[in-house]
């Protein structure tokens, strides 16, 4: 059940919905960054210590608890159920989640591909858990909270160490350190520097913000029990093309266990080695719908004429993955 920390007056309403992950995180010592266990502290505790903006009422609702490694369709779909019936509270200024840094970015895929929504939904991780010595979750789901403020601010947002990311270009490139995420080429959207958000590129808008539109596939998204199911694989030196063939015997299976898709991350312009381009081509020769993107961190893939497989877009396996299972929703 939702859960109002300030409930005072006619005042706009920022909703903080909380899903576990780092932020939530409890280890038995405050000088341990490891061995924590994630998703251990509520979303009204994290909330106790972080002061809200002024002049704003914030309610918090626990949707899931779990380390963001162990993401699930269960979780999102129940993540999208109750940030579209939040956002469409009028009172509703925008939305915070807290969520783990490993599939933070696959998250805000998700959301903003469903939603597209036209307030901020803002998510917010750590990179240490909420008992360390020097937490970074506090002034991160503070800075979330700013953002959520912003009449201006639209679509799914990611805010790590002080930096506004965008849903297409946000990756998460390092292990442990706190500015562990990225925008590629696209650089971050912009920044929050002592409570001042700092606005650079647009906000992401339905259609142009990288990130394909599949509203029109809610109800087909809810309803499911498994993702249309899409593999993602590498290519690399004296690859051999084995493991397609090996995944191709679930062709003509029938429920999720059938192969509908398959993301190769290339090297390079998403170059594949010779043997593995083979076994792709057969893919396709059998109905497989085969998405070529890039294992380089900066730049896209450019297609070249006649190119037999599909392009990713610029987007990163995982999301190119997302957005593959996402197009073969009820098809």
């Amino acid at each position: 059940m939702p859960q109002t920390l300030h409930a005072t007056g006619a005042l706009p309403v920022v909703v903080v919905l909380g899903t576990g992950g780092t932020i939530a995180g409890r280890a038995a010592r405050p000088d341990d960054l490891v061995s924590y266990r994630a998703a251990e502290v509520g979303v009204s505790d994290l909330l106790g210590g972080v002061p809200g903006p002024v002049g704003v009422q914030i309610e918090s609702e626990q949707v899931a608890q779990l380390d963001s490694k162990d993401m699930d369709l269960v979780v999102w779909q129940r993540l999208c159920d109750r940030a579209r019936h939040h956002l469409a509270r009028t009172e509703v200024a925008g939305l915070v989640i807290t969520h783990g840094t490993d599939t933070i970015e696959e998250t805000a895929f998700v959301l903003q591909a469903l939603l597209q929504p036209h307030k901020p939904v803002v998510l917010t991780c750590a990179m240490r858990p909420a008992t360390a010595l020097a937490p970074d979750g506090p002034q991160n789901l503070s800075d979330a909270l700013v953002l959520a403020c912003q009449t201006r601010a639209h679509g799914v947002l990611v805010v790590c160490a002080g930096k506004i990311h965008g849903p297409a270009e946000v990756s998460k490139v390092h292990t442990y350190r706190l500015d562990a995420f990225d925008s590629g080429d696209a650089g971050p959207l912009g920044a929050i520097e002592h409570g001042v958000v700092h606005h650079w590129r647009p906000w992401p808008e339905a259609n142009s913000s990288g990130v394909p539109d599949e509203r029109q596939r809610w109800a087909a998204f809810q309803a499911m029990a498994n993702l249309p199911r899409v593999e993602m694989l590498y290519s690399h030196a004296c690859a051999d093309g084995r493991l397609v063939r090996t995944l191709l015997a679930d062709v003509h299976l029938n429920g999720p266990e059938q192969l509908r898709g398959l993301v190769v991350a290339g090297a390079g312009n998403g170059s594949l080695h010779h043997r593995l381009q083979a076994a792709l081509l057969e893919a396709v020769e059998v109905g497989v719908r085969v998405v070529r993107a890039s294992r380089c961190a900066y730049g896209r893939v450019a297609p070249s004429q006649g190119d037999p497989f599909e392009n990713s877009g610029g987007l990163s396996p995982a999301k190119a993955r997302l957005a593959l299972a996402l197009a073969l929703m009820g098809s």
